[in-house]
């Protein structure tokens, strides 16, 4: 079964897509792109791509960086 959800922002594009049934690999993947604002990107659009293990470690980097101060363990 495939499976697609995007999310806007002002300045990035986020994509997931998955395939549930296909064993292929980088068939799951999110897909993080920039939107050209005001000159602030050098370049029109800039994407990059990762599997949803990689996107999985990120969010777990993310969710400890962010944690609120009395959540951090040190």
């Amino acid at each position: 079964m495939q499976y697609s959800k995007s999310k806007s922002t002002q300045r990035f594009n986020f994509t997931v897509s998955r395939n549930t049934t296909s064993k292929k690999a980088g068939s799951n993947t999110l897909t993080i792109g920039t939107n050209q604002l005001d000159g602030k990107y050098t370049m029109p659009t800039t994407s990059m791509t990762m599997t949803v293990k990689e996107a999985r470690a990120l969010n777990s980097f993310l969710n400890q960086q962010f944690a609120a101060p009395d959540q951090i363990n040190s």
